[in-house]
């Protein structure tokens, strides 16, 4: 019994050991490991900032020589994004008055200005949102050591919206000139000073676009099997193609389409969605027909710190697209009222404003609108915008004092109905709705006062659709049947009863 004892130590005991061992072996190799592996960057700083996904404003080097050492390419880009992340972290913690990342960014004497605000904004129960759409430096200065830079950043675009006990109290967009000196340190640029040198206000104003008139008879498009889903991966010109024919057969003469914000790549717009687009656009050329562009479909945050990805979504279609013989005008966004309530107006308001100032900016060429859900909002941003367009789903027999009414108000401007119609489902879910019969007739007394007071118009839609996303009206089946049934031609392909009535 003894002998089995000691035998059972003695064997505890050498597995013992070998397990220590091992853990110090493992230990040892690990060390050597890390010591033989560079450092990644990734990993030291506090925050991993991934600018090319939150935050790309407009960068236009100012390359005119520098005094000191020559400066390359590759020093240029790594100064350009340590740069931008410094802006990016400053913006974030003004936001939401935490330090995180500022010690990543700015040097010593620079980030305790930084703290010290935040730390009066806390008390004050303060906070700041905001961004910059546009750059311009300059490098002044670059030293023999490759250890200091100094930089003008000339004409910043910013906006900010000051916040006070999280109510907007102040939203200002201001034009900036900025001297900056950056230290190489721990291998990346960090701000060791920035002074605003000059502020003043943005010139919000816009030149207008002639349009002298718009006789636009047209239709809000998609292809009847992929409704909300156009340039997906079912896409097919030819049934397109085919499409624009009946539409130009039918003596209408304009299509609206949609830009799916997200399928599009956000700010990384793909060159396979780009391509499809251009199909399309070639298309409609070729049935001679107009094309109104949608923007920004299935986009709805317009947080701040968004815009930048926004306007470079924005910038890349609108650029690729600008001298396209097809193009009539761009709508900004479809029915963003109806994000006043979740989004907040003034948010809402704010970034179609500014984003106008960029469109206008790239394009001047054609008109701008936003296509409001209804004839109450139509006057927004009027000043702003080339032509007004508003959708109309209610009482046909208000329709044509509310057009009345809309018109008195506004200046020298074209008018148009961007949506309406009516669906002809009667079933299960609306035993009490419509009919083909009441569709057309809907179509053809919309017709006589379209015609009577010369208002441009698109309707919805060419086609029935089997299939509605839930993104468009909800789950709920009272409302996606409905939807469904709001074509001139019905889901076999026959032409319902209203498409006698589908142009004036």
């Amino acid at each position: 019994m003894v002998k089995r004892n000691k035998a059972i130590v003695r064997g505890v005991l050498m597995l013992s050991y070998i397990l220590i061992i091992s853990i110090i072996l493992f230990l040892i190799s690990s060390l050597l490991n890390y010591f033989n592996t560079g450092a990644d960057r990734s990993k030291i700083l506090h925050t991993e900032v991934k600018k090319i996904d939150q935050y790309l404003p407009k960068i236009d080097w100012i390359l005119n020589g520098n005094e000191g050492r020559e400066i390359n390419q590759q020093t240029l880009n790594s100064i350009e994004n340590d740069y931008l992340d410094a802006w990016y972290v400053k913006h974030i913690a003004y936001k939401t008055n935490l330090k995180n990342g500022i010690e990543d960014y700015y040097t010593d004497n620079a980030r305790q200005n930084i703290f010290n605000f935040i730390t009066e904004n806390k008390k004050q129960n303060t906070s700041i949102e905001s961004t910059t759409l546009e750059h311009k430096p300059d490098i002044l200065f670059f030293s023999e050591d490759g250890q200091l830079v100094v930089l003008e950043d000339k004409n910043v675009v910013e906006y900010k919206k000051i916040l006070k006990d999280d109510k907007i109290v102040l939203e200002i967009s201001e034009v900036s000139s900025y001297k900056i000196i950056l230290l190489l340190e721990d291998g990346f640029w960090r701000i060791r000073h920035l002074v605003k040198e000059s502020t003043k206000l943005l010139d919000k104003s816009v030149s207008p676009t002639p349009i002298h008139s718009l006789s636009i008879k047209g239709i809000n498009y998609y292809p009847q099997a992929t409704p909300w889903n156009m340039f997906g991966d079912d896409f097919n010109i030819q049934i397109i193609q085919k499409d624009f024919n009946i539409i130009k057969d039918a003596n209408l003469n304009t299509i609206r389409i949609f830009i799916p914000y997200e399928d599009f790549g956000k700010a990384k717009v793909r060159q396979t969605k780009l391509n499809k687009l251009k199909q399309v656009l070639d298309a409609a050329e070729k049935s001679n027909l107009k094309v109104v562009i949608t923007l920004f479909d299935f986009y709805g945050n317009y947080d701040v710190l968004d815009w930048t990805l926004n306007y470079k979504h924005a910038e890349t279609i609108v650029s690729t697209f600008k001298n396209h013989n097809a193009i009539l005008a761009w709508d900004l966004k479809n029915e963003p009222n109806l994000d006043f309530d979740s989004r907040g107006k003034e948010n809402v308001i704010s970034w179609l404003e500014h984003l106008i100032i960029l469109i206008k900016k790239i394009d001047k060429k054609h008109g701008i609108t936003i296509g409001w859900s209804n004839i109450e909002s139509a006057h927004i941003l009027e000043d702003k915008l080339d032509f007004i367009s508003f959708h109309y789903y209610e009482d046909i027999n208000k329709f044509e004092k509310s057009y009345n009414d809309l018109a008195s108000k506004i200046n020298h401007k074209p008018i148009i109905l961007g949506e309406f119609g009516v669906s002809s489902y009667n079933g299960f879910w609306k035993p009490f709705g419509s009919s083909e019969e009441k569709q057309a007739n809907y179509y053809k007394e919309m017709q006589k006062i379209l015609s009577k007071k010369e208002i441009p118009f698109m309707s919805w839609t060419l086609y029935d659709f089997e299939d509605v996303p839930k993104e468009v009206v909800g789950k709920l089946p009272w409302r996606t049947n409905p939807q469904k049934r709001f074509g001139f031609i019905n889901s076999k392909g026959t032409k319902k009863p209203s498409f006698e009535f589908i142009s004036k």
